[in-house]
């Protein structure tokens, strides 16, 4: 009988198993955001996020967008202003008790004049019958070193 490989994430001293096949399942989506949104391929946001998603750009001072509309119009909108590449590093998965998990991601914006930014994303995920999806994204700018 071969072995199934589970990782064991502690969460406010409790033990929450998350599959291993599950983890790498959310990885790839969080690093699918990047490729999609870069190309423009907003025909397939389903494949990101949950029909309810919040995304939430408050601290970049671009308000919460709510739906696949608004995140479409408001990045649209912005035009030659959205970055390059969107790059996404350092991940962290976090099993939660509700059957949810949350990520954070460090982010790496590359704008067309070549400058670039740093942002923490701070995922909620949800399992769908389509699979993981994020329900909620907020972004937070990074702008000072050694940041709380």
């Amino acid at each position: 009988m071969p072995l199934k490989a589970v990782v064991v994430v502690i969460v406010h001293d409790r033990r929450v198993v998350l599959p291993v096949e599950e983890r790498l399942a959310i990885y790839e989506l969080i690093s699918l955001h990047g490729h999609l949104m870069d190309a423009g391929a907003f025909h397939r946001l389903d494949e990101l996020f949950t029909d309810d998603f919040v995304y939430d750009l408050d601290a970049l001072g671009y308000g919460r967008l709510e739906g696949a509309k608004a995140l479409i119009d408001a990045s649209t909108a912005l035009g030659d202003g959205n970055p390059l590449g969107h790059h996404v590093t350092n991940s962290l998965v976090i099993a939660e008790q509700d059957g949810l998990v949350r990520v954070r991601s460090k982010g790496i914006g590359i704008a067309a004049d070549g400058s670039s930014g740093t942002v923490v994303y701070e995922d909620l995920i949800r399992k769908t019958a389509s699979g993981w999806r994020i329900a909620r994204r907020t972004v937070i700018p990074r702008k000072r070193p050694l940041q709380p």
